[in-house]
């Protein structure tokens, strides 16, 4: 049955997307610079691989895009930190390639070819790999035909199967069992996963609940967040600190009049509003709405920081940070896809956000446990941030259930190099 999908996915399937995908480079500057960015991929892979020690056995992983990396990044560090090997990180976006490229834990960082049977089979000839990791969910078909019929194994990692899912249609179904099927292990976060992917009716011995390894990379990034010093001694003593991480417009919108009402009746709050895009046109809509009813100050003017009841962040990278100052954290993109909930989560503080959650297992989680706290309009974000600092109990009580949710999920990393151990 491969050979039939392998005909089928090369004649048919792949063609048309690659059609549309060099089609598209008119409309999509992100695919643009995938294409350009690829045009000499392997000329500096080649040049890349002069420097690696060929005596090495060498594990191959792979991304879509920074978020995915993410979740690699535990499981690097603790081979680097145990074995003697190679690694090469790939990825399929151009935002996790661009911003991985210092990463110092691997010896190679490119892109993955276009899924064509002679760069799938030049790519492999080229890193010789040991052992290919899959994270997540980006995995390729002639790429996972190829390790097959070289017999380098595979592991798919931090793999997850929605219960509602196209890939369960009729003959799409059978074409991803044709390809599940290859990999030597599927490590899945979560035994409904398990139950998912065994709907494809691949080798049960092949699929395990292992966990996330999110946790484990956002508890120890907390870890380290704590020993950063954005902000200068005591400046929120006495004070109630809430967080709005990530925010959109459609966020603000909910929120700001909430946060207004809640300024004018606590005077213990400050609020730090982190934008998703902290653009200039973005920033100065902020401080326009609050300027006749609060001081504001930029985060790059703390310096001169004389109390003002809301600090609005105009730099990237810092949230995790920020979130470790919170009393009270709201996660912003959640009137259209939420954020990372579980940043915020790791401090053991309440976590807020909107009603489009449903893309983030974790923040569905939150609210069955009663950690996570959903608002749907003006009304409700003011009841529930109003109750949160007025009940110092009850707040640290919900926020102890965001911890105690964290540090319960943490371990995924360990029993996940067990595995990879196994093939090398």
């Amino acid at each position: 049955m491969s050979i039939f999908w392998y005909l089928i996915y090369n004649a048919i399937i792949f063609p048309i997307y690659y059609l549309i995908v060099l089609i598209s480079p008119l409309l999509n500057e992100k695919i643009r610079s995938s294409i350009k960015d690829r045009k000499y991929l392997f000329e500096n892979l080649k040049n890349d691989l002069v420097a690696i020690d060929k005596n090495k056995k060498t594990i191959w992983f792979h991304s879509s895009s920074m978020g995915e990396f993410e979740q690699a990044k535990p499981i690097i560090e603790k081979i680097r930190n145990e074995r003697d090997v190679n690694i090469i990180v790939t990825f399929f976006s151009p935002s996790g390639y661009r911003n991985s490229l210092k990463y110092p834990l691997a010896d190679v960082i490119s892109y993955i070819p276009f899924d064509l049977p002679r760069k799938v089979k030049k790519f492999l000839e080229l890193i010789n790999p040991s052992l290919a990791i899959f994270m997540r969910y980006d995995i390729w078909p002639n790429m996972i035909w190829q390790l097959s019929k070289n017999k380098i194994p595979f592991l798919i990692v931090d793999a997850t199967m929605k219960s509602k899912n196209k890939r369960f249609l009729p003959l799409v179904k059978n074409f991803h069992k044709s390809i599940y099927s290859k990999a030597e292990k599927i490590l899945a976060i979560s035994e409904e996963d398990v139950k998912n992917f065994l709907k494809f009716n691949i080798d049960a011995k092949k699929v395990k609940a292992i966990g996330d390894t999110r946790f484990d990379r956002v508890f120890q990034k907390s870890q380290q967040a704590k020993e950063k010093k954005l902000f200068r001694e005591g400046v929120f003593d006495n004070k109630k600190v809430l967080v709005l991480g990530s925010t959109w417009e459609s966020d603000e919108e909910i929120l700001f009049p909430a946060i207004s009402k809640l300024l004018k009746y606590d005077k213990d709050i400050v609020t730090i509003i982190v934008p998703h895009e902290p653009t200039e046109i973005h920033l100065e809509k902020i401080e326009n709405y609050f300027h006749k009813k609060f001081q504001t100050i930029r985060f790059s003017l703390m310096n001169n920081f004389k109390g003002e009841r809301i600090i609005i962040v105009d730099s990237i990278g810092i949230l995790l940070t920020i979130y470790s100052f919170a009393d009270v954290a709201y996660v912003g993109g959640s009137f259209k896809q939420i954020h990372n909930v579980l940043e915020p989560a790791v401090y053991g503080i309440p976590v807020v956000y909107g009603p489009k959650h449903q893309n983030s297992q974790e923040a569905i989680k939150l609210k069955e446990l009663n950690g996570g706290l959903v608002i749907y309009d003006k009304k409700s974000a003011y009841r529930i941030f109003r109750t949160l600092f007025l009940n110092d109990d009850k707040r640290k009580q919900i926020g102890k259930i965001c911890e105690n949710y964290v540090k319960a999920n943490i371990g995924a990393t360990e029993k996940i190099t067990k595995e990879i151990y196994q093939y090398l």
